[in-house]
């Protein structure tokens, strides 16, 4: 192995010992003369982490069986791809832009229709997430090179790039989401390579580079709309501040960037607003049959201000979503699944900062077009830090509504924070604000993780006394960090990070060892749902009991494990047509499943769904998307989601659904009842009254069924 020993830059404090004297050497790997070691180490993590992911992943079968129809459709039929539409008979789409689904429906396509071939490519991009943060977090490392006494190496900033893409890939609900295939897997992958455009950017105040990072979160808005737009902030600032150019370039290369984001999501809506109606499914979780409203309203300020038209609960900001408050991210299972580190990441953050700061105007500039390291440093700060504060305080106060695992959205941002502030503090450790801070960094850490595994009981308590106890440890040794031979100081680091890696690490291997299914899942061994809405036992989803119509679903369901959604779902006991979905069987239906959780589709119901089922458009209609989903899934056939997800949406209306019927294209009605928003439509329950009042029910397997072809 050859390593090649470059000079440090001559800065202006060399003289008097604050900057780096003239002919220090720091190592660096180059192309030219690789480190295998350090390559060797990332592939080893990038193995490691593709482990985590991808083991055992079949255990959660069609996991959110409301997406994977919609792969199941895409992969049948090309429109229902574009569309994302929930079947392959396009009556309606599912309530989110459609990238996720094109990924997952083009792996349909090429591997047939399995738990893999629609789980796999969310593990894959966190593999590729975790990967693209470690480039982004060495590479500002890098440009900065060290300011201080103690300058960091290009070997010190491997190092703390790995530290950092460790931090990312084993918080909890970063393994919940990547074994999972709701959008934020490639949400998620998509704003952390923007990550990445916006650091090159910044270094030679690179046009293209910015345009490409609005080109990324454009894709990131077609995959989970505005929420991708939570990291606009940090980017913007961070360029401003880090790019090496007038005002007027910067502010040019923004508004270009500005126009790349728009083109590269708005052809999509300009598509979809353009197609008439009646060549297009209805989209799901608008009111008014458009994009523009479901991206403005039910997806959009509907979330942060809880008057979602549509939503279970919603109409108004009542907090049937948990109570909005700074400590939300730090409560109940979020606090489990995410907050281990953001303490640690806010305090290193900051202390970056207030690095970069201190060495601003003390460099030499080579060149106006020139990035110092000053603002490398400052630059990758901001990205994280600004990413980590404003999406955490968006998730701390939004009335609308709010699941847990929304939450991975702070996990990039929380391992490059950690990162680009301990190994600045690390570079400055001859500062005695630096070690202190280092030092109560590390004791706050186990401090916290005490507090989180003594949540979980059982052996998870003792894991929580050695995190605090290795913390402190660490943190008391943090103090002479200086004076420490380097080997003996570096594993004080390496302590301090185990101490807290050793709760997220605990519950990610939980996380993985449990089998997901439904439409809220959790992370890790507690499951008392604190703020949010749902949590079954083992970090499953939670059940929805019979819970009154119109309400968040209960905080006490239960969950099978390891059975696909065909076989395992929710508690809640189904009504018949009109039905109140408060456990009344009306007509003897139990066999469905419940507004969150995918069906129990008996195998009669589902033989007879099968027969003469290429003769009709639809083998069956049901009122809401997670029971038509489930169904569809176990006969291969599509069924039409009455009302969308939340069975509420205007789709189809009572007039569509007869001319269907009419025309032949509906062969059975499935009778079963979900919570209704009191501000959605009331289409669903006046499909279910006509469909009692001419047709005759059927029971098949205690679930009431219609044949619509027969008077």
């Amino acid at each position: 192995m050859t390593l090649t020993e470059i000079n440090a830059p001559v800065t202006a404090d060399a003289a008097n010992g604050t900057g780096n004297a003239a002919g220090r050497k720091y190592l660096s790997f180059t192309d030219d003369n690789p480190d295998w070691l350090a390559r060797g180490s990332v592939l080893a993590l990038l193995v490691a982490v593709g482990f985590l992911y991808l083991w055992g992943l079949s255990a959660s079968g069609y996991a959110n069986s409301f997406y994977s129809a919609a792969a199941q459709a895409g992969s049948q039929n090309w429109t229902a791809w574009f569309f994302g539409s929930l079947d392959g008979g396009n009556s309606i789409t599912v309530d989110k832009p459609p990238a996720a689904i094109w990924l997952m429906a083009l792996s349909v396509r090429l591997f047939g229709l399995s738990s893999w071939s629609i789980l796999v490519p969310e593990a894959l991009l966190g593999v590729a997430s975790v990967g693209v943060l470690y480039v982004t977090v060495r590479r500002s490392l890098l440009n900065w090179r060290g300011q201080g006494t103690n300058p960091l190496t290009a070997r010190n900033a491997h190092w703390a790039a790995m530290a950092g893409a460790a931090v990312f890939a084993l918080t909890p609900v970063a393994t919940l989401m990547f074994r999972f295939n709701n959008p934020d897997a490639l949400l998620i992958f998509t704003m952390v390579l923007a990550s990445y455009f916006t650091v090159r950017a910044c270094e030679h105040a690179g046009r293209g580079w910015l345009a490409l990072a609005g080109v990324a979160l454009g894709f990131g808005f077609l995959t989970k709309m505005m929420q991708a737009f939570l990291v606009l902030p940090a980017f913007v600032v961070a360029y401003w501040f880090a790019a090496p150019a007038a005002w007027k370039k910067k502010l040019v290369d923004l508004l270009v960037a500005l126009v790349t984001l728009i083109a590269s999501f708005g052809w999509y809506i300009a598509v979809v607003e353009l197609t008439p109606a009646s060549m297009r499914p209805y989209i799901g979780g608008s009111q008014n049959n458009s994009l523009l409203e479901l991206i403005l309203s039910y997806n959009g300020l509907g979330r942060i201000t809880g008057n979602e038209t549509g939503s279970v609960g919603g109409g108004t900001s009542t907090g049937n979503w948990g109570t909005t408050s700074i400590g939300r991210m730090f409560e109940g299972v979020s606090g489990g699944m995410v907050s281990w580190l953001i303490p640690a990441a806010l305090i290193l953050g900051v202390g970056a900062i207030l690095v970069a700061i201190r060495t601003w105007k003390k460099h030499q500039e080579t060149s106006p077009r020139t990035q110092t390291p000053a603002q490398a440093l400052i630059g990758g700060a901001i990205i994280w830090l600004g990413w980590l504060v404003v999406t955490g305080l968006v998730f701390s106060f939004m009335a609308g509504i709010y699941h847990d695992y929304y939450t991975v959205a702070l996990a990039p941002a929380i391992g490059g924070a950690v990162a680009i502030g301990g190994a600045a503090l690390w570079a400055y450790r001859g500062h005695p604000a630096a070690r202190i801070t280092l030092g109560v960094t590390s004791l706050g850490s186990g401090v916290w993780a005490l507090v989180l595994l003594l949540q979980a009981g059982s052996w998870y308590a003792y894991l929580g006394w050695a995190a605090m106890a290795l913390g402190a440890l660490a943190g008391l040794a943090m103090i002479w960090l200086d004076q420490l031979p380097i080997l003996l100081a570096s594993s004080v680091l390496i302590a301090a990070l185990g101490a807290g890696l050793i709760g997220p690490l605990a519950y990610s291997i939980d996380t993985a060892a449990t089998a997901h299914t439904g439409s809220i899942v959790t992370a890790g061994p507690v499951t008392n749902t604190g703020n949010s809405m749902g949590g079954g036992q083992g970090g499953g989803p939670g059940g929805q009991d019979g819970g009154q119509g119109g309400q968040p679903p209960s905080q006490t369901g239960t969950q099978t494990q390891g059975q696909p959604p065909s076989q395992a779902g929710g508690t809640q006991a189904q009504g018949g047509p009109g039905g109140t979905g408060q456990g009344d069987d009306g007509g003897g239906n139990t066999g469905m499943g419940g507004l969150l959780n995918g069906s129990s589709a008996a195998a009669e119901v589902v033989t007879t769904l099968q027969t003469s089922g290429t003769d009709y458009t639809w083998v069956a209609a049901t009122v809401g998307s997670q029971n038509a989903a489930s169904y569809q899934l176990a006969s291969g056939y599509s069924v039409m989601a009455i009302g969308g997800f939340n069975g509420s949406d205007p789709s189809p209306t009572l007039d569509q659904f007869k001319a269907y019927v009419a025309a032949g294209k509906i062969h059975y009605y499935i009778a079963g009842s979900v919570g209704q928003s009191s501000s959605g439509s009331n289409t669903a329950s006046d499909i279910a009254t006509w469909v009692a009042e001419n047709f005759t029910a059927t029971t098949i397997d205690s679930v009431t069924v219609y044949d619509l072809t027969q008077n």
